[in-house]
């Protein structure tokens, strides 16, 4: 699993349904290494914290091998990475053998993976339909929230190694099909 793209959001206002509303949805890749902090990404736009950003949510990883699915769904777009949001952007990563409470080195930080993403409007807005939040929803594609142990800096090529693995392993997979399970 490597970093394919490190991306970056600025704070943008959206018209939704009548209301001006804040993101930092709206991500581009960037041509330097990001720095992990830990509560959130340094140069990156957090507008809602109840939802992104702090200890548990410092930093979105998605996989890089979703991208071709919703391409499919979606051709219109205009693709790039971090089109979900995400501030790394990974090879191979995979919902169903990345488990809650492993760690992870991957360049100067070490990580823990925390939690899936739980996907709202905002990502309906950024796609043009708000169908794709129960696409989403109905995919095992969430992509992975980290919390940042040791911060330090990422690039692309950076490797995502394993450092421990949970003694009592359950998925990011096993997590979103039970959040899922409960909408």
């Amino acid at each position: 699993m490597k970093v394919v793209s490190v991306n970056i959001g600025e704070r943008k206002s959206i018209n939704w349904k009548g209301k001006i509303v804040e993101t930092g949805i709206f991500k581009n890749p960037v041509n330097q290494p990001i720095f992990l902090g830990m509560e959130d990404v340094e140069k990156d736009i957090v507008v809602d914290r109840r939802y992104h950003g702090g200890i548990e949510k410092a930093v979105y990883a998605y996989s890089e091998n979703h991208y071709s699915y919703w391409k499919k769904l979606y051709p219109q777009l205009n693709w790039q990475y971090g089109m979900f949001g995400e501030n790394l952007t990974i090879s191979n990563l995979d919902e169903t053998e990345i488990y809650v409470g492993s760690i992870y080195k991957l360049g100067e930080a070490t990580i823990e993976v925390t939690k899936p993403r739980e996907p709202c409007y905002k990502l309906g807005i950024k796609f043009g339909t708000q169908k794709v939040v129960k696409q989403f929803w109905n995919s095992t594609k969430s992509g992975v929230y980290f919390k940042v142990l040791k911060t330090g800096n990422v690039e692309v090529g950076d490797e995502l190694k394993l450092v421990c693995v949970t003694e009592k392993p359950l998925s990011i997979a096993d997590v979103y099909e039970t959040k899922k399970d409960k909408l």
